[in-house]
């Protein structure tokens, strides 16, 4: 299967008293880049969803968002503060004295200042809300990579059809390179008897120019290493998975053997062909971007 590293997915769940939404989006990245917003209150599940998201999506960049609301009742649990108690009495006491003040210090005073009495919400539990989370985050990666996958295989048909054409300019370049050199070597004769002006021709040295212009033209091993990059890449296009990187290399390879034929081939109908094969394989590269 040929993935996309585009898509979008969202999934929520919701009890009488919590709501949870989560949604996932991806676009093109060189690596697997992972970005995950969640509220403050849930920032310690955020390595697990990071490895869960890592575990199902091998490239691109993602962003995870996340919302969590809670209407339960938390366990809360006062604790107070005896040290700083003494503090502020201590405190208080040497005030008096300074003040010349011989009236009790109300109790009630103390216990209104800062961080004496303290109120703390029970803590969150960590596995019991990742049991309520994981299968919303699951849903929402599986709706990303359904989407993924269904461009993905779109991507696929696109770059299957312009290999089509770019065979079909290739084989049209075969035919066209079997007629270059006998080409050459009537034009070549034409242009001597033109200057020779009546003189008898060296058909020795015209032998030699045209062994030279064959040996300096000849694209046969281009054309070959052309078409095994093509059937290479329908080959990887078919397996599927992790491909993009292979493609991408591939594509720089077409590219360098057809730039090549275009400077050896001294020929305007090759030069043609190459530059329309030159047209599709930047047409491929561009979607291939796109490829996980």
């Amino acid at each position: 299967m040929v993935n996309s590293m585009t898509g979008f997915g969202r999934s929520e769940y919701s009890t009488g008293n919590t709501a949870i939404s989560v949604e996932v989006r991806s676009v093109n990245h060189r690596y697997n880049d992972i970005s995950i917003r969640t509220p403050k209150s849930l920032s310690f599940l955020e390595d697990r969803i990071r490895r869960y998201v890592q575990s199902r999506v091998s490239r691109g960049r993602v962003d995870i968002y996340v919302s969590y609301d809670s209407w339960e009742l938390k366990e809360q649990d006062v604790k107070v503060n005896s040290q700083m108690a003494h503090k502020y009495y201590n405190a208080l006491k040497e005030l008096r004295e300074e003040l010349g003040h011989k009236g009790d210090i109300p109790f009630s005073i103390i216990a209104t200042f800062p961080d004496v009495i303290m109120v703390r919400q029970g803590e969150l539990d960590e596995d019991e809300l990742w049991n309520q989370f994981s299968s919303t985050l699951e849903q929402a990666v599986d709706v990303l990579i359904e989407m993924r996958s269904k461009e993905g295989e779109n991507l696929k048909k696109d770059i299957l059809s312009k290999l089509e054409t770019i065979d079909k300019e290739v084989s049209e370049i075969e035919k066209r390179a079997a007629f270059i050199v006998e080409e050459y070597r009537d034009r070549l004769e034409k242009r001597l008897e033109c200057l020779a002006d009546g003189m008898e021709l060296d058909s020795d040295r015209v032998y030699q120019e045209v062994l030279i212009f064959a040996d300096r033209s000849n694209i046969d091993e281009e054309l070959v290493r052309l078409g095994s990059h093509t059937s290479q890449m329908r080959d990887i296009l078919g397996d599927g998975g992790t491909i993009g990187r292979k493609l991408d290399f591939l594509v720089q390879e077409m590219h360098r053997e057809i730039n090549t034929i275009g400077s050896k081939a001294n020929d305007l109908h090759i030069s043609k062909a190459v530059i329309e094969v030159k047209s599709q394989l930047e047409k491929v590269r561009e979607q291939i971007q796109n490829i996980e």
